[in-house]
């Protein structure tokens, strides 16, 4: 694999016949003129994996991969005129169904699996993260008086560390609201903070079979029906099963629930915990809740390390493409880190892999060993000699 670039071997990590099937479902190559839907998702993944800027970037990039475009799948480097045109028309739900057929296929590695609860419930983080517009260039994103933005409701896999659901919603709505149309497996554990401390939402999560710990919010109100035993120089600082005392509150919410107090160290402050499950132990509530920091790891990685805080079109359209195309690059950065026997820090790889894009060497050799040199031929010495010695 060393006669094909470093960003060509990433690459062939993708399923072209699943893409082509969903492709073919959404009928988005009809009118294509060129510039098939491939075409496009190459570009993009070129976009996210150098960073790029604009679609000149993009154009001018692909072009300077004159006699390795072939190896991409790609006939010719895009036009600017042309990456633009598709960002704004082709329907971004083919890169959306790709990711998620991708993470069937390359996202739960078991080298990337820390579990460490004694839990064989699937366990779920949620949250959200705004990513900032000009209002100015996105009038559709309206967020505050002067300000746009989008939201990317997120449930992330506590095992894969990869989203299994993304609802983007303009910047407005609420995070309880953005977690309404998440289908939620029956079985799972949701974990997630205060903003999420919606009683409706809760018992119908709860209705179906759903396990929640939920950071509550100061002002809850509720009768504490028992007091269970905590132990001495433990973090747990209280244990009760409770109802909500609220008229409108209980209304929403009319069964027990569980509250946990455990003191977090590192910010020196209590967390309020609410749970409908009574049988775990209170450390494990609150060791659920503690792993909650990986749903924020995880928005952090996306929004330093790929091109998603400024985008290359202003349509709703360019952006939910360029938000898609961000997941499956960092589903493949993910995929790539768990097959390396090098232990690569995420920011590492994506800054190694931006400089040698085109370098051509062997993808697994240099996963596994990056500061190693190749082994090379040896020469035929007798290559190229005119006169042998008589000796």
């Amino acid at each position: 694999m060393e006669k094909i670039t470093l960003f060509a071997q990433i690459v062939t990590k993708l399923d072209r016949f699943g893409f082509d099937r969903i492709v073919r479902e959404y009928k988005t190559d009809k009118h294509a003129k060129g510039y098939d839907s491939w075409t496009h998702l190459i570009s993009m993944l070129f976009c996210q994996f150098a960073k790029s800027q604009s679609v000149r970037d993009i154009s001018n990039g692909l072009r300077s991969a004159t006699g390795n475009l072939n190896h991409l799948g790609v006939d010719k480097a895009p036009s600017k005129s042309s990456v633009s045109y598709q960002n704004k028309h082709r329907d971004w739900r083919i890169f959306k169904d790709y990711y998620f057929h991708l993470l069937d296929r390359l996202g739960q590695q078991p080298a990337r699996r820390k579990i460490k609860f004694r839990i064989k419930s699937k366990i779920l983080l949620l949250d959200s993260t705004t990513i900032s517009l000009c209002l100015d260039l996105f009038d559709w994103a309206h967020y505050k008086t002067a300000k746009g933005a989008v939201k990317m409701h997120t449930l992330l896999d506590y095992d894969g560390g990869l989203p299994v659901y993304v609802n983007v919603t303009d910047g407005k709505t609420g995070d309880n609201r953005g977690a309404y149309e998440m289908p939620m497996t029956p079985g799972s554990v949701v974990v997630a903070d205060r903003f999420y401390a919606d009683f409706y939402l809760l018992n119908v999560w709860d209705s179906n079979d759903v396990r929640f710990v939920v950071r509550h919010k100061d002002n809850l109100t509720y009768h504490v029906l028992k007091e269970n035993e905590t132990v001495a120089d433990s973090p747990v600082r209280a244990d009760q099963i409770i109802e909500l005392s609220v008229p409108k509150s209980r209304q929403r919410y009319p069964e027990k629930l569980r509250r946990v107090v455990v003191w977090n160290e590192e910010h020196q402050q209590e967390i309020e915990l609410l749970t409908n499950n009574f049988t775990w132990s209170a450390n494990t509530i609150g060791n659920l809740y503690k792993s909650r920091w990986q749903i924020e790891v995880f928005f952090r990685e996306i929004k330093q390390l790929l091109h998603i805080k400024s985008f290359i079109g202003t349509t709703l359209n360019a952006v939910m493409i360029q938000i898609w195309t961000a997941l499956i690059t960092i589903l493949l950065l993910k995929y790539l880190k768990a097959k390396a026997r090098y232990k690569w820090h995420l920011s590492n790889l994506v800054a190694f892999i931006r400089l040698n894009m085109y370098t051509k060497i062997d993808l697994q050799h240099w996963l596994d060993e990056p500061f190693t040199e190749p082994s090379k031929r040896p020469v035929n010495l007798n290559q190229g000699v005119l006169f042998k010695s008589d000796a």
